[in-house]
């Protein structure tokens, strides 16, 4: 029979059965989650001792384990006591590295905890753990550093644990988080049209969007620290999303398609707006050019330009700067003039303020 198919409450013609071995269980339960020990990360902080399957290193080389409980390779396990397992000794003069594992041994029919040796090393190396379906599955949860010379052996967690389920919600997304455990991601679909689709991930700092979904926010990156702007004749185009926590990746052009010369404020570089503040912990560099095609203003028909986000409370505008046009060893000029018939465009990304450092 070319198809299988189960488990039904009898078996078919048609390939259906009703009893499952062992190998298609595991099949089958290991589409339902990977790996994982069966506690969820929930709180802000952690003390090592108060997890499941905390572990310490007694009478040299032995390790208790203590309870918890865990899916592994699609077999559920429930460790009710603590347990005793023995590194075995390293007497050579190059350090190992084991591993302790929860094993599922489909054959034996028993999921049991176990330390798995590794090879002496100038670089050691832990074992891989093994993944084979139907024989043997392993899931880490510790790695154990084991010095030369018989030294005390140490631990290092490695165990994955389960964690909040993500959530979907219509709108009001962020007001929803309050209501959500800290480790949750949420998306928002958007489906008033209000806003945009969004990734939110409620962690210790609270509830922050991680990424935009779907198109880019379209913005207007209005000019400051500069005069006789024109009322019309300005073209605007800013793009701009979200593309991790707290980091925009932003694009603009600014046409002046009018023949006036925009000047700047006395003693301050023309700016461009931001989509968000910028974070002034260190302050910023963005990259851009000016492209000037008649020659307007005495300067170059294409110009690099720079932008700076100043240490301090913040930078809701990039001042713009660029190279001296008559002298190398003069460097960066303050951006004076922004010629007519000339377009600015920068692009690139910037962490943003969004936590008020």
């Amino acid at each position: 029979m070319a198809e299988i198919s189960y488990p039904f409450s009898r078996s078919s013609p048609a390939g259906g059965t009703e009893m499952v071995s062992e190998t298609q269980w595991q099949a089958m339960a290991g589409m339902w989650g990977g790996d994982r020990v069966d506690f969820r990360l929930t709180s802000e902080s952690y003390a090592s001792g108060v997890l499941p399957f905390s572990a310490t290193v007694i009478n040299g080389r032995t390790i208790e384990l203590q309870p918890g409980r865990a899916w592994v390779g699609g077999f559920y396990y429930q460790l009710t006591a603590s347990t005793l397992l023995t590194v075995e000794p390293n007497p050579t003069d190059k350090a190992r590295k084991d591993t302790l594992v929860l094993r599922t041994d489909v054959v034996q029919g028993s999921v049991n905890a176990s330390v798995v040796k590794g090879q002496p090393s100038a670089s050691p190396i832990a074992p891989l753990p093994k993944r084979i379906p139907g024989q043997q599955w392993e899931m880490v949860l510790y790695e154990v550093d084991v010095p030369a010379k018989d030294g005390a052996p140490q631990l290092s967690l490695r165990a994955p644990f389960d964690l909040p389920q993500a959530v979907a919600t219509p709108w009001n997304t962020r007001p929803a988080a309050d209501f959500l455990p800290v480790g949750t991601f949420l998306l928002d679909l958007d489906n008033n049209g209000g806003d945009s689709q969004n990734e939110m991930f409620k962690g210790r700092d609270g509830c922050i969007i991680t990424r935009h979904l779907g198109k880019s926010r379209t913005y207007s990156p209005g000019l400051a620290n500069a005069i006789n702007v024109p009322s019309n004749g300005m073209v605007y185009k800013g793009r701009w999303r979200w593309i991790a926590p707290n980091v925009v990746f932003y694009s603009i052009s600014i046409e002046n398609t009018t023949t006036t010369t925009i000047k700047n404020r006395p003693d301050v570089p023309i700016a461009f707006e931001l989509p968000h503040q910028a974070n002034g912990g260190t302050g910023q560099v963005l990259n851009g050019h000016m492209r000037n095609m008649d020659y307007r203003g005495g300067m170059a028909n294409l110009i690099q330009l720079q932008a700076m986000c100043w240490p301090g409370g913040g930078s809701t505008h990039a001042s713009m700067y660029y190279h001296n046009s008559q002298t190398v060893s003069e460097g960066m000029d303050v951006l004076r003039t922004f010629p007519g018939r000339s377009t600015i465009f920068f692009s690139g990304t910037y962490e943003a303020n969004v936590f008020s450092e």
